[in-house]
Order: structure tokens, then C-alpha cells, then sequence
């Protein structure tokens, strides 16, 4: 799932998850039972990437999965794709766009309606969640060319390892 906050990355994760039958892995969902209140700073990334990590196994078993966690950047999305692919599985982006205004609502919105099982986003969080939002171009929606790694990576693996340090245990996936 690719998308800013508010964007309806969960709802449709939830109908990608039944129609296909996928196990869903969404960070919210676990954030606030594991840690009881607002997202500690350290802790998204090491959630993250054991959700990577399931995911890598969950499709090593032929279980169809649903990472419903925004993949913000470029890279993000091609180490994915790229990991899906050492195990022999396909990745499809799923992309929803949203207008900030539209945003606004619905974030303010979902906080009113369930304010423990969500986090209220001020509306500098959400500007900043757009300067920092790379949206995906038509190649990778069409599951085009994968990317080669940045500079100083050998490979997808080792980026997603830097990216996600709980992303992928010792045995190999590969």
C-alpha cells in the first residue's frame, strides 16, 4: 500500500485482505497495544521491518501478504519488489492519492472517531508527511524495471538490512 496518512491505505488493505485471501500487517494495529500510546520514535522501523521479515517468510509458504505501512520513498518500494522477487513471488503497488485539505479531514476525522486506536496528526505532521512523500511513477505501478540499489549497497537485501534492521533474520530467504 502506497499512500500519505488518510489516504484509505487501511481500508483498502482490509478489502485486499479478504478478497485475496492475505495476511495484512498494518503498523497501526500493533503500535498501540504493543506500546500503549503514541508511536515511540525508535520503535516504527524495528515494527516495520519484522512485518518485512513475515512477509518474506508468509510468501515463502505461498501466503499472499498486504504491507499496509505507506512505503513513503522510491527506494522503499524497489527493495520490496525486489526482496518479493528473491522468493519467488510478485509485488503489485497499490496507490492512493489524496488532496491535503481531503487529508485533513479525514486523519481529524478518524482521531475523533476511535482516539485509541489511532494518533491525532497535527497539520504540520501532515505537510511534512508530504514534502517527504515520493509519489510513484507510471513504471512502477506497471511493475516495470527494478532499480538498482543506491550507491554503497550491493543490493536490494543489504539496503532493506540498513533500512529495516529486523527485516530479515539469518536464514536466507533467498
Amino acid at each position: 500500500m502506497v499512500g500519505l496518512p488518510g489516504a484509505g491505505k487501511t481500508t483498502r488493505a482490509r478489502q485486499i485482505e479478504v478478497e485475496r485471501q492475505a495476511v495484512r500487517l498494518t503498523p497501526d494495529d500493533w503500535i498501540m497495544p504493543l506500546f500503549g500510546g503514541p508511536e515511540p520514535e525508535d520503535k516504527r522501523d524495528v515494527l516495520e521491518g519484522r512485518f518485512v521479515w513475515l512477509a518474506l517468510r508468509s510468501l515463502c509458504l505461498g501466503v499472499n501478504v498486504v504491507l499496509d505501512f505507506g512505503v513513503w520513498g522510491r527506494d522503499e518500494r524497489m527493495a520490496l519488489r525486489a526482496l518479493a522477487a528473491s522468493v519467488g513471488a510478485s509485488c503489485e503497488l497499490v496507490y492512493l492519492e489524496i488532496e491535503p485539505d481531503e487529508q485533513k479531514r479525514r486523519t481529524d476525522q478518524r482521531f475523533r472517531a476511535d482516539p485509541d486506536a489511532t494518533f491525532e496528526m497535527s497539520g504540520d505532521e501532515l505537510e511534512r508527511s508530504i514534502l517527504l512523500f515520493q509519489a510513484p511513477d507510471r513504471g512502477e505501478l506497471d511493475a516495470g524495471e527494478i532499480d538498482p540499489p543506491p550507491p554503497g549497497y550491493a543490493n536490494w537485501r543489504a539496503w532493506a538490512a540498513a533500512r529495516w534492521p529486523t527485516s530479515l533474520g539469518d536464514e536466507s530467504v533467498d
